[in-house]
């Protein structure tokens, strides 16, 4: 295990309320707060934020059975490379995650090859098929974090209700995304004036906005903590705040994407701007920064969907949903939230991506509190750079936003007191 001192760092710690100029101390893989034995390692934090390890709870790491897009691996080193200390896989892997099997699979195989802490959600129903519950406190013994059926939607309501109820007996949160089927049929980028000149099917804002509905009054009727994924349009904003007013356990997720780029960028027929839910309009993109800012929506994420060059490249209507995000999520989330529309303060970005997710999921993480593991994430906020996607460590290159120019991203990333990745003169590693 690591000795280490981080000195003269500005630390943000949202879940203590620290923030101020101080060295940081690492004894023996831990927070300390006394210093390390004589003759530690020392680097410096000048000019530089010292956080929390940096969670993001919302990723797809295709391992087992998609390795052609993604490995844990890969995609730990990826996170990584963004400054994620931890993540949290969704299960729809091949086979789904959706037994105490799988679970047990995916958390060996992250030990043995990640270089991150890597946590699992399990499926809410088997096969993903909204047909049958899985088996939900079998997989908990295995180690889950969450339930979810990410990338499906469970479309029975009283299949589940039961599911929520059950996910209660083990103060499990449940993920949805949300997406009412029989609204969306075939719909593949936001229904409205670019779906119409570009000729492709729409997909209305109410197909996200019945299920935001539907968890609502499930959280309301079981007193589960439910967790809506990627919120997209303003209806969904204006449906978690009407909620959340009333005290409802209810929680929304804000991806870069979806306020970095509006529907108009599909003119290009490029299927990298391609994401479920779709890119929508400016008005969506103004309700969620509002969203973010009044904390109607307190988790940020990245849905870090890799796909295979071959697979983006088909026709728009073909192609699979979604982008990598890993390596620009925290970027983006600093240049627009926090540089450009001055919405939140870097203290409320930081927890966003630390003490917010480890409360919903219950994780021993987001925290600089002396005791907790040695998890860190250095960050210069006012660095401008470049996004090469060339230069990415994931398996897959599907983003929009190769050749951004981004202000603010992760330095350094530390796990247990070791440093696991940090930004070199050649914009990857040294």
């Amino acid at each position: 295990m690591s000795n280490l001192t981080i000195q003269g760092g500005k630390i943000i710690d949202p879940a203590t309320g620290r923030n101020e100029v101080a060295d940081l101390y690492v004894v023996d893989g831990k927070i300390s707060s006394a210093p390390p034995p004589e003759g530690a390692a020392a680097i410096s934090g000048e000019g530089l934020v010292v956080a929390p390890g940096l969670i993001d709870m919302h990723v797809h790491f295709r391992e087992p059975g998609q390795t052609h897009k993604e490995t844990i691996a890969t995609g730990s080193q990826a996170a990584a490379a963004g400054g994620f200390t931890s993540v949290v896989c969704m299960p729809n892997t091949s086979p789904p995650t959706d037994d105490p099997s799988g679970v047990a699979w995916i958390l060996d195989r992250a030990r043995q090859t990640a270089s991150i802490n890597v946590f699992t959600t399990g499926a809410i129903t088997r096969s993903l098929a909204g047909e049958e519950m899985a088996p939900i406190g079998s997989m908990v013994q295995s180690g889950i974090v969450a339930i979810t059926d990410d990338g499906h939607c469970v479309q029975n309501h009283e299949l589940m209700r039961r599911a929520v109820e059950y996910a209660r007996m083990f103060d499990l949160a449940v993920l949805d995304h949300c997406q009412d089927y029989y609204l969306v049929g075939n719909g593949v980028m936001h229904e409205g004036h670019w779906s119409t000149i570009l000729g492709l099917p729409g997909w209305p804002r109410a197909g996200e906005e019945l299920m935001v509905m539907r968890n609502i009054l499930l959280a309301e009727l079981c007193g589960t903590r439910i967790h809506c994924q990627h919120l997209s349009s303003a209806g969904s904003v204006r449906l978690l705040r009407n909620a959340r007013g009333r005290g409802v356990a209810i929680t929304g997720e804000l991806c870069p994407h979806h306020i970095a780029l509006t529907d108009k960028t599909i003119s290009s027929f490029d299927a990298n701007y391609k994401m479920n839910p779709p890119l929508r309009a400016e008005e969506d993109i103004d309700a969620l920064i509002e969203g973010v800012a009044e904390g109607t929506i307190t988790i940020l994420a990245s849905d870090h969907a890799p796909h295979a060059v071959f697979e983006k490249e088909v026709e728009f209507d073909q192609a699979p949903f979604g982008i990598v995000g890993l390596e620009t999520e925290l970027a983006i989330f600093l240049t627009i939230l926090l540089h450009r529309e001055k919405a939140i303060s870097l203290d409320q970005l930081i927890a966003m991506y630390t003490v917010n997710p480890a409360h919903l999921l219950r994780l021993r993480k987001g925290t600089l509190r002396p005791g907790a593991d040695a998890d860190i994430t250095l960050i210069d906020p006012n660095l401008e750079w470049v996004y090469r996607k060339e230069k990415s460590l994931s398996r897959s290159r599907n983003t929009p936003f190769d050749g951004k120019e981004f202000k603010g991203r992760a330095v350094r990333t530390i796990v247990a007191g070791k440093t696991v990745w940090e930004l070199g003169a050649d914009g990857v590693r040294a």
